[in-house]
């Protein structure tokens, strides 16, 4: 009232004042209208966001499907799971390509076609690319050597089997040449064929032995170009009855992704009943297999320096054969070695892994390791 004797109205929603009751009660039900176009707006909006959002997360699962899709295939095909053909299909395409860039005669293929075959029947290697005497050639390198090398101890010889052969084919090459490994080893007197060594990794699964990584392949290699491992190294040489263990160095040990255990580990097998006090020492230790992601390559012997600094001797199958015959070349500046030299700072992979040979198996312990490496195959170093 304003005293006057005229009747104000206050709007209850934003307090403007009105003399007439009917005005007032339009201009609520307007308030009132516009709250409701927006509350349905905000709805409208809220559903339109949830919408988009859901879109963007489908298309976001499935890119991520297709990145894994994609990458499981690249896997395969790096690790020969792909069903792109076993070791005969590889070895003709390689030499059909080699054929089309004119690099080899016709009737060089089929005499090396021929030549192949044989091989496969009688399962057995023919050696063709293989390179003799480098073990032979590093010995006598080293024993007239007068820099900076205090010690160097040397796998047993290589009988030619040092490049372009599986690093297996190079340790049994050199168990072979050893009487202790006789008895385990008659039945083998030359050195298999890939398809071969496939087989008989697919014999010791069938054993017993690491069934997880039996389950990996589908309990079959033969016929594929799979790679193979540490773990399938160590089935293959323990179904033989030879004893050896794998050593997990699963993480750096020094500094900038350094290994200098691996180097000391090495050191040590080497030089364990070989401490006499010559400079160049041609052990009877069998190779040792070394693993890392993607590829792998064997210790055939090691380096102490006069500081006391330890370098590896590898040998890596992929090096070309025309790149091995170098270390055949009595060379006095040691620049072939260059090919096999690995010093701590050069092994940098995150994670590496050895098979080292050490002795025969009583059939008593074949059989409870067969047990264990249904469990734990590998020993790791902190």
């Amino acid at each position: 009232d304003t005293g006057d004797g005229e009747q104000l109205y206050e709007c209850p929603m934003c307090s403007l004042t009105c003399t007439n009751i009917q005005i007032l009660e339009e201009h609520v039900d307007l308030h009132l209208e516009e709250h409701s176009l927006s509350e349905g707006g905000n709805i409208r909006d809220l559903e339109l966001a949830q919408q988009l959002q859901t879109e963007e997360d489908k298309w976001q699962r499935s890119e991520e499907e297709k990145r894994e899709r994609e990458e499981f295939k690249k896997l395969q095909r790096q690790y020969g799971l792909d069903n792109s053909g076993g070791y005969k299909q590889q070895f003709l395409k390689n030499m059909e390509r080699e054929v089309d860039r004119g690099r080899m005669q016709p009737f060089e293929y089929h005499k090396r076609k021929a030549d192949m075959m044989e091989c496969l029947a009688f399962g057995i290697d023919d050696g063709k690319t293989k390179t003799s005497g480098v073990i032979e050639a590093l010995c006598k390198y080293y024993q007239n050597e007068k820099k900076d090398v205090r010690r160097v101890w040397l796998s047993a010889g290589d009988r030619g089997w040092g490049c372009g052969y599986r690093n297996f084919q190079m340790l049994l090459s050199s168990l072979l040449q050893n009487s202790l490994y006789n008895e385990c080893l008659r039945d083998t007197t030359l050195i298999p064929s890939i398809p071969k060594i496939q087989s008989m990794i697919e014999d010791a699964w069938r054993e017993g032995f690491d069934p997880q990584g039996a389950s990996h392949f589908n309990k079959r290699l033969h016929g594929s170009k799979a790679w193979i491992g540490a773990c399938e190294i160590y089935s293959l040489l323990t179904s033989l009855r030879i004893k050896c263990q794998i050593i997990d160095f699963h993480k750096p040990s020094g500094p900038n992704g350094t290994h200098p255990r691996l180097f000391e580990w090495i050191l040590h097998y080497y030089s364990t009943d070989n401490e006499g006090g010559a400079k160049v020492v041609c052990t009877s230790k069998p190779p040792i297999y070394l693993q890392h992601q993607g590829h792998s390559r064997t210790v055939v012997g090691i380096e102490e320096k006069k500081n006391k600094s330890l370098c590896l001797l590898l040998f890596d199958p992929g090096c070309p054969s025309q790149e091995m015959q170098k270390l055949l070349k009595q060379n006095s500046d040691g620049t072939s070695l260059k090919l096999l030299r690995k010093f701590v700072g050069s092994l940098k992979e995150k994670q590496y892994q050895i098979v080292a040979v050490d002795g025969l198996l009583s059939l008593e312990e074949k059989a409870a390791r067969c047990r264990a490496s249904q469990v734990l195959t590998s020993e790791k170093i902190p």
